[in-house]
């Protein structure tokens, strides 16, 4: 079977910029190291992915990311806050959201999505792919999160990843 030379070509770049922000160094050494990274991991895993990555919305990913990156950056400052000011403002839940979505790869990148976030941690999967659970540290209203998460981060995803 041949491959093809670029086989996810957003996930190359993606992966580079990420290397690069482990490596905390745009040097060109890194830079380069990265760029192999990037074409090697999706290159050598191409087995693993069990079907082929369609982006149906990309200016819907780009704001998705953005909403991502804004979530984690406040979610730490309020676990912080949550930290320093003791146990007693704790409320830990686990919550059930109902999932909309279908793709394995939506799905997937739901659950990660939300344990990227601090404060929140997915727990579970049901076997029939229908309701994610969902841990989380300060759950004032259980409806509240599943609507946060519904609306946040589940809606793009479909949008993203899935067709109409």
């Amino acid at each position: 079977m041949k491959h093809p030379l670029l086989p996810h070509p957003i996930l190359t770049p993606m992966l580079a910029i990420v290397w690069l922000l482990l490596a905390n160094s745009i040097a060109p050494g890194h830079l380069l190291l990265g760029l192999i990274l990037g074409w090697a991991i999706p290159l050598f895993t191409l087995r693993f992915w069990p079907e082929r990555v369609h982006i149906h919305r990309p200016m819907t990913l780009l704001r998705f990311l953005g909403v991502v990156m804004y979530d984690i950056l406040v979610a730490n400052i309020a676990v912080a806050a949550l930290i320093l000011g003791g146990s007693r403002t704790v409320k830990p839940a686990f919550v059930k959201v109902p999932l909309d979505l279908r793709s394995d790869l939506a799905i997937s990148l739901l659950a990660n999505t939300v344990s990227l976030t601090p404060g929140t941690v997915s727990a579970w999967l049901s076997p029939d792919r229908t309701r994610l659970i969902v841990h989380g540290l300060k759950v004032e209203n259980p409806a509240a999160l599943v609507a946060e998460i519904k609306c946040r981060y589940e809606a793009p995803l479909k949008e993203i990843f899935e067709p109409c």
